[in-house]
């Protein structure tokens, strides 16, 4: 049997409906508010060492049809070389694709993770 990749199903994850707490000290009471649904959509690419754009098309295929989705309608956005969680201010993201904005390129087989992270 050969290896086959780890192919992620959909993410989610359900919370509970609000809590009313009051502070015992001040007698005030406030909503505690958690989202009602949460869902992670991952985007795989493998560096080719050249280039510093990735899109789309450029999606593994063996994890099944990605996109990368507009950063204005998902809550958080990760991106992961080799790996590791890059700061924000190495990269863009736009819909449909995403910059990388630093000096050097991964090396050429280095695994890339865009991952996208909505709250409902």
């Amino acid at each position: 049997m050969k290896n086959q990749p780890y192919v992620p199903l959909k993410a989610t994850a359900s919370f509970p409906k609000p809590l009313m707490r009051t502070n015992i000290e001040t007698k005030q009471q406030f909503l505690i508010v958690c989202p009602k649904q949460v869902v992670s959509h991952e985007f795989f690419v493998i560096s080719d060492g050249k280039r510093r754009v990735f899109s789309d098309a450029d999606g593994l295929i063996e994890y099944g049809r990605q996109k990368i989705l507009n950063p204005l309608t998902v809550s958080y956005i990760n991106l992961f070389i080799n790996g590791i969680l890059q700061p924000k201010m190495n990269y863009k993201v736009e819909e449909g694709k995403f910059n990388l904005l630093t000096e050097d390129i991964p090396t050429e087989g280095t695994p890339i993770i865009l991952q996208m992270i909505t709250y409902y």
